[in-house]
């Protein structure tokens, strides 16, 4: 938020309006479970902007109409509200026996993974679109996959099948049980510029001012395999605990290092592609 308001008092400025320098209002939004008490403290006390609390999903309305001059989301839209009831069926074509994601699933289950995010999207966009104002930009950043090229090739999708493949072997060696794993899908989608340029058009509310796959600084520097395994458990390590309980997580973690490293050549040369959905959208 910093950034942002420095580029736009750097305009102000420039352009001999610092006598007219608006005021910042800046609404930092998580569900309500999130400990809003640790970002207020980590804040800077010398901050040019008012700082408030906005708790609640993001997939429902959080402002009033017409409220918000920018909106920026990071590394949240990645999450499904929900999964799809197939995915758990046993007499359903999606479902997801063995696996944890869609990745390497058939095309069933990736169906049911993609129209759940297009709900979600669909909806964002349209409560997004009632909260700016015309001319409002917003700037998403999140997972995603180039175009053509298949979820299992991706990044994102070998590291959920490595973590796949630790939670069957701990099943079998009787740390957890299989309905355990059969019934655990991670509520995770990556979606590609193309998904994501058809979902944007046909909510018709926003103008797409830039869309592409970046690469993050970290992967460009490279990535540790152990700063991979840090990476993905601070991520997915509630999500899991809700599921199989907090005395898995340990050995469960561990083993995905050993595993990611036995592939970690392999894993890092399908960073040479963008893991990164970068777009701008503005308010029409």
């Amino acid at each position: 938020m910093q950034n942002i308001i420095d580029v736009v008092q750097h305009k102000y400025q420039s352009q001999g309006l610092a006598s007219h320098m608006p005021e910042f209002q800046v609404f930092f939004n998580d569900h309500a479970s999130n400990d809003f008490n640790t970002l207020f403290a980590s804040l800077p006390q010398r901050r040019s902007y008012f700082a408030t609390r906005v708790p609640g999903s993001f997939h429902d309305r959080l402002f009033p109409e017409s409220s918000l001059h920018f909106v920026h989301s990071s590394y949240a839209l990645q999450w499904l509200s929900k999964l799809l009831e197939e995915l758990l069926n046993k007499n359903s074509a999606a479902w997801n026996k063995g696996r944890v994601h869609y990745a390497s699933a058939p095309d069933e289950v990736a169906q049911a993974y993609t129209d759940q995010f297009a709900k979600d999207i669909t909806t964002f966009l349209d409560c997004r679109a009632k909260e700016l104002v015309v001319g409002g930009l917003m700037v998403l950043i999140m997972p995603g996959i180039p175009n053509g090229i298949h979820r299992s090739s991706a990044p994102t999708g070998m590291i959920f099948d490595f973590l796949g493949l630790c939670l069957i072997d701990m099943a079998k060696e009787g740390l957890i049980s299989e309905a355990q794993v059969n019934t655990f899908n991670l509520p995770v989608y990556v979606a590609s510029p193309k998904e994501m340029t058809q979902l944007v058009e046909t909510n018709g509310c926003f103008n797409i001012e830039r869309m592409e796959t970046t690469q993050p600084r970290a992967r460009v520097d490279g990535i540790s395999g152990q700063a991979l395994t840090k990476h993905l458990r601070a991520g997915m390590e509630g999500i899991i605990s809700k599921h199989f309980g907090t005395k898995i997580i340990d050995e469960l973690f561990d083993r995905f290092s050993k595993k990611q490293q036995e592939s970690f050549n392999l894993l890092e040369s399908k960073y040479n592609v963008g893991t990164q959905l970068f777009m701008v959208l503005k308010r029409i």
